[in-house]
């Protein structure tokens, strides 16, 4: 994005549109070469670019990684991003900060320099790029279930999703005589448990967490006989409702807002921690049959999210990340099984049986293969419980 670009491909009356009503980032000094994208497009920087107009409002992803001078070899650095609430016309500035590598988004709050901008937006605009609105029916389709207020909840206190971890030590010598203490480092480990002792204990900066729903460890409910855990680890509808319960009790459906944010932040963010919880919750939903029965709405919805989360994947994306230890496949195999099961709403059945269809079609996965559940289950005893 060297400077703005055109809108010859966009319909005439959607630019106007766009152009009267679409927000407005003004992004100043971003390095050139900087990777920098919205939603599912991204650029490198040119030296001409201030930015991105006639931006549709509503939740966006901006995302960017900064890059080394072309003598300190032009390295991209881990990625960064946030969730913006954008409204009609409304102009968002942010100064690149240097020394953090990072955007500053502190003079959006500063009216009178905001107004300044908006007064010489018409000498910026030949500066900034248009909204690439070919990605938006794409992007709509991965966060339509996701609104501002949930995204909002989900993303860290710092508003920055990062790749990597910001972790700092659990405890902080302060003094000589607490770092004369702990283990000494010149003299040569026995093992490598001994060298893994010697590291400080980390911990992930405050305020640099995910805040995802907290899924349960124990799939059973306290005081359950060995009957009702063995019947709980196969289905795991107890843990889903009490995840429910906890975090979205008035507004279930929400909590595919939440897999739609946590899949955002894998594939747009990079953040494997992301993926990781994208991957608990799918478990989750795809293995609660009795749930499967009393919530209809939420099954229906789930099948439509993950439609477009991976129609839009090219098929060896999953080949090494996704479908590690078959995780998929053996996922959504328990998923049609349960839901072609009795008692099933008709509807949810027969839209189950046409995703099935479109995923092996699409991906050859084979889900009518001999499912690995009949191996025995073990289970977790409560406390003081033993069997003969």
């Amino acid at each position: 994005m060297a400077s703005g670009g055109g809108t010859a491909d966009m319909d005439p009356e959607v630019a106007l549109r766009l152009f009267e009503e679409g927000a407005t980032l003004v992004l100043l000094g971003v390095p050139r070469g900087t990777e920098l994208g919205i939603d599912c497009k991204s650029w490198q920087v040119g030296p001409r670019f201030r930015g991105v107009k006639m931006i549709p409002p509503g939740l966006h992803f901006l995302h960017y990684s900064s890059v080394n001078s072309p003598s300190c070899g032009g390295q991209i650095g881990p990625k960064t991003g946030l969730f913006l609430s954008l409204k009609p016309r409304e102009i968002l500035l942010a100064n690149w900060d240097a020394k953090e590598e990072d955007l500053d988004f502190s003079a959006s709050a500063n009216d009178e320099e905001v107004s300044r901008v908006r007064a010489n937006l018409r000498e910026l605009d030949p500066f900034l790029g248009p909204y690439p609105y070919e990605v938006m029916r794409k992007w709509v389709s991965l966060t339509d279930r996701l609104s501002d207020e949930l995204a909002k909840g989900l993303q860290p206190l710092s508003g920055r999703v990062c790749a990597y971890s910001d972790v700092v030590p659990e405890v902080e010598f302060r003094h000589t005589e607490d770092r004369a203490e702990q283990p000494r480092n010149d003299t040569a480990c026995q093992s490598m448990k001994e060298g893994l002792d010697r590291l400080p204990k980390m911990k992930q900066r405050e305020g640099t967490e995910l805040r995802f729903s907290v899924i349960p460890d124990k799939t059973y409910p306290p005081g359950a006989t060995p009957a009702e855990i063995t019947q709980c680890s196969m289905d795991l509808s107890y843990a889903l409702e009490t995840v429910l319960e906890r975090n979205y009790e008035l507004q279930p459906l929400n909590l595919l807002g939440e897999l739609q944010f946590a899949f955002v932040c894998f594939l747009l963010g990079n953040v494997y921690e992301g993926f990781e919880h994208w991957k608990h919750l799918l478990a989750l939903l795809c293995r609660s049959e009795d749930t499967m029965r009393k919530r209809k709405e939420l099954y229906l919805g789930l099948i439509t999210v993950l439609y477009h989360q991976l129609g839009d994947i090219p098929p060896d994306f999953f080949v090494d990340i996704v479908s590690q230890s078959n995780f998929l496949t053996s996922t959504l195999q328990d998923f049609f099984q349960f839901v072609s099961g009795p008692g099933m709403d008709s509807t949810l059945r027969k839209r189950a049986e046409k995703f099935k269809a479109h995923l092996t079609k699409k991906f050859r996965w084979d889900f009518e293969a001999d499912l690995d559940d009949c191996a025995p289950v073990v289970v977790e005893l409560p406390e003081g419980v033993t069997v003969d």
